[in-house]
């Protein structure tokens, strides 16, 4: 049986036939009990009536897709349409997933949307909202907080908005609950638990396992979702803190803390190692993109507590006003230097260190899958499990590191492709009029292109783990912080430990016009081959860096040189124009020295004035 999700919309009162009407409901927030924030009416939200799981009972789907984030949804998508047209079920647990929810409906606004949905959304809020103001004008800071939620649920509606029309337009089985495969039956029966704990079997042909990831959640620490948060439960935040401490150097727990200070907050970022910049270089970042992130958090006014680690909370119980006490040691125990912190209080605390691939619910052992020590799914280069029918695909989070979305989706993709490759054999035999499946055999291995061990080339299609880490040119990395930072490609380091003789081409924001008048604290640095001037890597920090990177991604892989660059007309006024200033500083490295010293005392002269105002 096939429900489609409008008619149980309409069903349900929700919608009217033509799609044109939302009813309005109580409350438009994860979070909030109200139907109107201040003056201004919440936008009604469209609400995802999922197929009830006893709906299923017993059906044969030809793909069971598990878990509704990018990666699953994306999937389920590409198999439902042409060419592949296959039938498919999309089974979720959003509660169980940590996602956004709204708790006076049940409707699931992160539907279709990445782990740091909520973490965007707010950054996005930040830049809109000015909370000063706000409370300038004498808006109590639960009111203020409510235009926060409101403007975040907004934005993530739009997204499950569209997510549910592309669903039901390609006609995929929406079902919630929580799915696992069944302890008899192989790895094509599944059966899915209800909010009510009633179960519902059902099988597939092919199962793609896209459940994501949940937040490492270091021991002693007393998580309670109310003070205490890790970077899903913080989804769960319902008020503005005055003060916040965060726990972590990485990408998650420097995008919170920018958020919350430029929210208001006075924000302590608590890190084991006594350099800040170290654990962004570990994951790939340039030093120099790494010291301008740290150098903005001190701009910002956030404090950096280093060598440091929490020995002991002190949550007050019955008393949410009262702060939470902090006793801070030194990185492995042991007192801190004199002159240190050692106690800190709080508003709310975040564990921001790390997340793990969420698998532990799946009863894989049952199916015959492998995992990792940390719960990583083991796939092979088509990103096919161990399941003993050979029928089990994984893509994304599940599957460990990167844990990008990017990533994810094109792992998803190729997941799909190697399911049901007879349909692009099809497609082909009718487009070239050719049968030849040892053409069609010997083109597929050519795509696939796989990187050997010490050569610099693109990745294969599979995107499989082992070719994501071992190839520096797979995918670029953006951090979603502010300002934003990203790359692609080699660090000047890594060039080194190839043997690559590479020299830099740095250009500051504050020297192409655009930067200098609106967003001058940035730099821009191409990375090049000194025997050639091959440009091996793109290194960025400042606004809109995770969109100018890719520009840079295709001078890499279309094996641009720095003489190209500069042969290049870039409109003015634009960030582009700092590729062709960095491209003149890689030749005239000690003109662009005194260049780049003369904008920085001019920067600092204007940085220091805005913070005296």
């Amino acid at each position: 049986m096939r429900t489609s999700i409008i008619a149980c919309i309409v069903a349900a009162g929700l919608l009217s036939h033509d799609g044109s009407h939302v009813r309005a409901f109580q409350s438009s927030s994860l979070l909030l009990r109200r139907s109107k924030i201040g003056h201004r009416a919440i936008v009604p939200p469209l609400r995802l009536a999922a197929i009830a799981p006893e709906d299923i009972a017993d059906e044969t789907f030809d793909l069971a897709v598990i878990g509704a984030g990018p990666v699953g949804v994306s999937a389920a998508l590409q198999a439902a349409r042409g060419p592949h047209d296959k039938r498919v079920i999309l089974v979720d647990a959003p509660r169980a997933s940590g996602a956004l929810m709204n708790e006076a409906t049940g409707e699931d606004l992160s539907i279709g949307g990445p782990t740091g949905l909520f973490s965007k959304a707010l950054r996005d809020t930040g830049k809109r909202i000015s909370v000063g103001s706000l409370k300038g004008m004498g808006l109590r800071d639960d009111s203020v907080w409510n235009e926060i939620v409101t403007s975040c649920v907004e934005l993530a509606s739009f997204n499950a908005r569209d997510t549910i029309r592309q669903l039901e337009y390609a006609g995929v089985t929406y079902v919630q609950g929580h799915a696992a495969f069944a302890d008899s039956g192989g790895s094509s029966s599944l059966f899915i638990t209800d909010s009510d704990n009633s179960i519902s079997a059902f099988n597939a042909d092919k199962i793609l396992i896209a459940t994501g990831s949940t937040p490492f959640r270091p021991g002693g620490i007393p998580f309670d979702g109310k003070r205490i948060f890790d970077s899903d439960s913080i989804n769960t935040l319902s008020y503005l803190p005055k003060s916040v401490a965060i726990t972590g150097s990485g990408i998650i727990a420097i995008e919170f803390a920018k958020i919350f200070r430029n929210l208001g907050s006075d924000v302590t970022l608590i890190i084991r190692d006594n350099v800040p910049r170290n654990a962004l270089v570990k994951i790939g970042l340039d030093k120099d993109i790494s010291a301008l992130l740290v150098a903005d958090l001190a701009r910002s006014g956030i404090k950096v507590e280093r060598g440091a680690q929490v020995k002991r909370f002190q949550v007050p119980k019955g008393n949410t006003k009262a702060p939470i006490v902090l006793d801070l040691e030194a990185t492995g125990g042991g007192d801190r230097p004199t002159g240190a912190t050692t106690i800190l209080k709080c508003d709310i605390y975040l564990a921001a260190v790390g997340r793990k691939p969420n698998t532990s619910s799946l009863n894989l052992q049952a199916a015959g899958i492998n995992t990792d020590q940390y719960g990583g799914i083991d796939v092979d280069s088509s990103l096919m499990s161990s399941a003993s029918g050979a029928n089990v695909y994984a893509a994304g989070d599940v599957l460990g590191r990167p844990f990008l979305a990017s990533t994810g989706m094109a792992q998803g993709f190729s997941a799909i492709q190697s399911m049901f490759r007879e349909d692009l054999a099809g497609k082909v035999d009718e487009e070239e009029g050719t049968g030849d499946d040892e053409e069609g055999e010997e083109s597929s291995s050519a795509a696939g292109n796989e990187c050997k061990d010490g050569e610099l080339c693109m990745v294969g299609e599979q995107f499989d783990p082992k070719s994501l880490a071992s190839n520096p040119f797979a995918f670029p990395v953006g951090v979603w912080s502010s300002p934003e930072a990203s790359y692609y490609g080699l660090s000047t380091q890594q060039c080194k430990d190839m043997g690559i003789d590479a020299g830099e081409g740095v250009a500051l924001y504050a020297e192409c016009l655009r930067g200098l008048v609106f967003s001058p604290n940035g730099l821009l640095k191409l990375v090049f081959d000194k025997s050639n001037g091959r440009i091996m890597g793109v290194h960025i920090c400042g606004d809109d860096a995770c969109e100018l990177i890719h520009y840079g991604m295709e001078l890499v892989k279309a094996q641009r040189t720095i003489d190209d660059v500069l042969s290049n007309l870039y409109s003015a006024v634009t960030f582009h124009e700092m590729y062709r200033i960095a491209a003149m500083a890689a030749v005239d490295e000690k003109g662009a020295r005194k260049r780049r010293a003369a904008a920085g005392r001019a920067l600092a002269i204007r940085n220091n004035g805005n913070a005296q105002e």
